[in-house]
Parts: C-alpha cells; structure tokens; sequence
C-alpha cells in the first residue's frame, strides 16, 4: 500500500517528540516515538514550517497540553471503513470522562464487535488529538495504549487537571 503522506514535522511535547504526517486533504498521523503501530521513518519531505495542516496540529497539541481549548486540524487517517468509523466516535468522548469499549461499540451500533472495536482503536494514527487514550476497560481500568501506559495515564490526569 503507498502512503498518502506528504509531508512530516517532528512536535516537541510534555510526553516525547511526536511525528505529524499530512496528506493533501489533512493530519495523516501522528505518533509518539515508539510506539506500536508507528509506520517508522517516514519517505517524504520535512515540513519546511510552512504547511497550514502541520501548523494547526502543533497549534492544536500546544493548547491541549496547556489545559487550554483547540480547535482541530482537518483529519485524514488511512484505514478501512470500520477503522475510520471508530476513530470519529473517538473524538465524542469528552476529556476528562473516558468510557469503555462496550459502550463505544453499542454507540456504533456493533455491541458484538467490542473486540474488533478495540483492535481498530488500538490502530489509531493520530495519536493524542484523536482521543483513543480515553477508552479503557468495562471496570475502569486502563488498558493498553499503543504509546504506553505512563502516557495513557498522564493524559487522562491532564484532561481531569482541565475539565
């Protein structure tokens, strides 16, 4: 599968660097260092500061992570129909008040696809801003974050810090 990405900038952060991408119709992805699913080194130009979508992004991530309100970046994630499908229900989850794959899964109208619900929120490219860190398990307990744990943790500490 080509990529659809057509340019990077590296994002400095209270939790790493991350790598925005964007395509031509918007933010692509975004991925801390490391982490799973990361596509790796990424076989297209280096933003020279110029691109308005890689701006908003660094915009939008600076506000998040002062506790202030942002407006978000057009988004064009790569993935199936389903997988796109559950990365937008990601972005109804307010900060500061996770939920669970089940009830994400019902909402979508697949209450039997928890499953598959979690492996394609696991596969969410965009990391952060599409708020997969905001779903844990059916107790509450936190489950995995494809950017680790202490991350997942931290972020949602600093969405209850904000709300």
């Amino acid at each position: 599968m080509t990529s659809h990405h057509l340019l990077q900038r590296r994002l400095a952060t209270p939790l790493g660097p991350l790598t925005a991408a964007c395509s031509a119709a918007g933010l692509s992805g975004l991925w801390f260092d490391g982490q799973k699913h990361h596509p790796g080194a990424l076989a297209v130009p280096v933003d020279d500061g110029q691109d308005s979508v890689l701006a908003a992004t660094a915009d939008a991530l600076a506000a998040y992570f002062s506790g202030r309100a942002f407006t978000l970046p057009p988004l064009d994630p790569a993935g199936t129909a389903f997988q796109r499908a559950v990365w937008r229900a990601l972005l109804d989850i307010p900060p500061g008040a996770p939920d669970t794959y089940g009830r994400l899964a019902q909402r979508l109208g697949r209450a039997n696809a928890a499953r598959a619900l979690g492996a394609a929120v696991g596969r969410n490219p965009i990391a952060v801003l599409v708020p997969c860190h905001r779903v844990v398990g059916a107790d509450g307990s936190l489950t995995g974050y494809a950017g680790g744990l202490a991350r997942k943790k931290a972020l949602l500490a600093l969405e209850r810090a904000a709300a």
